[in-house]
């Protein structure tokens, strides 16, 4: 599988087949989410457009970056989300880097979001689906975060299949700048377990795919086939 790492500023054409990465914590949060009962995940595009969606569906929940805000319902934090009741609820969420990635390429044939907590279940669906050209869109820091391109690195290389030892990639995204403000306070919005949350390696049997639904771009959990004893072998 030919892999490319990308910032989001570098895309200058829609890939075949991409994976968003956002770890701290985008794509952390879409899956605590997703396993806090929500049925699917609206991306939006701006503030604008959460609140506009949250208006006309009083029922969705809306999530953002940063501290709590009025029309707002939920902040992107999976320590603070992890104890919320989602069940069958729509929630729309914006952020800064993870969902401005995800809309980028929402054209691509196959667009998957990611994070170290569905790290897994993403690499077996590349395999799965045989895909051999990947571009990994790195949404941290216009592509230079160290925790977003560890686990879009260690995606990679297990969607080939090949045993990797995910101890290091961790430890970069855990002494990466993302952490270090979110263990300082610097960000807002913030649980104490944000970071070990986002470094926990697969938690979550499923993928997450965006697809396009009346117009929005909408991310789902995906089932993941069964490893085979290959691939079992191979952990």
């Amino acid at each position: 599988m030919k892999a490319s790492f990308l910032g989001i500023p570098d895309l200058v054409e829609v890939p075949s087949v991409a994976v968003v990465v956002d770890v701290m914590r985008a794509f952390t949060v879409a899956a605590w989410a997703f396993a806090r009962g929500a049925e699917k995940i609206v991306l939006a595009g701006s503030l604008d457009e959460a609140q506009a969606l949250k208006a006309r569906h009083p029922d969705w929940a809306a999530l953002k970056d940063g501290p709590p805000a009025p029309g707002f319902d939920l902040v992107n934090s999976p320590g603070l989300l992890r104890s919320v009741d989602l069940g069958g609820r729509t929630v729309v969420q914006k952020t800064t880097a993870g969902t401005v990635g995800a809309l980028a390429v929402k054209e691509a044939s196959l667009v998957l979001c990611a994070g170290f907590v569905v790290a897994e279940a993403t690499a077996r669906l590349l395999r799965a689906r045989g895909c051999d050209s990947v571009t990994f869109v790195v949404t941290g820091e216009d592509g230079r975060a160290d925790e977003d391109l560890a686990c879009a690195q260690y995606i990679a290389r297990r969607a080939t299949g090949a045993a990797t030892d995910a101890a290091a990639f961790l430890r970069r995204a855990a002494e990466s700048r993302a952490a270090a403000e979110l263990a300082a306070g610097v960000r807002q919005g913030v649980h104490p377990d944000d970071v070990a949350l986002c470094v926990e390696l697969d938690r979550f049997p499923f993928a997450m795919a965006a697809t396009s639904e009346d117009s929005l771009t909408v991310l789902r959990p995906l089932p993941v086939p069964v490893p085979s004893p290959t691939d079992a072998a191979s952990t």
